[in-house]
């Protein structure tokens, strides 16, 4: 069970509980992470932690991802240390790639990030009209998948796509 604790930049006008709220939703989802029956996540407001989720600005994703070497360019995401880092922008407005509700980018984000941190790499898409796999840069175009925010199906079967360098 890997404890996580959620962080929001403060000034940037986005409500911790909420976010808070709505990652653990997404991390306790049956089609999350948690259905390969290996990984469990708990969310914990104080004491020891595996890692954090913290939602900041496009800067400070670009200066914590930096340092790590990546380059985030003021739009995406990163995990680094033991840091999810979501930026704000996609947070607050989604992805011009991804036609889902905005709830479900959300999804996307945090599923793609924390796959990384249990071990996943980057998918591509598995077929024309196939839903693209959470592990698949969908803010880089879909090619010709579906948007799709979830590991798995409602049904348990991982959605997968083959493996990108």
């Amino acid at each position: 069970m890997r404890r996580y604790r959620v962080e929001v930049e403060d000034g940037i006008g986005i409500d911790a509980t909420a976010a808070a709220t709505q990652i653990h939703g997404i991390l306790g989802d049956k089609r999350g992470w948690t259905n390969d029956r290996k990984n469990g996540f708990r969310l914990v407001a104080n004491g020891s932690y595996d890692f954090t989720v913290k939602i900041a600005s496009p800067a400070t994703v670009d200066r914590i991802c930096g340092a790590s070497g990546l380059d985030t360019h003021g739009e995406v995401n990163c995990n680094v240390g033991n840091q999810v880092l979501v930026n704000s922008k996609r947070w607050n407005t989604g992805s011009p790639q991804f036609s889902g509700p905005l709830e479900e980018y959300r999804a996307l984000i945090v599923n793609h990030e924390v796959g990384h941190r249990i071990g996943h790499g980057h998918e591509g898409c598995p077929g024309p009209g196939k839903p693209a796999p959470a592990m698949m840069q969908q803010i880089y175009g879909l090619k010709g998948c579906t948007p799709n925010a979830w590991p798995y199906t409602a049904e348990g079967t991982y959605q997968s796509g083959p493996s990108v360098p």
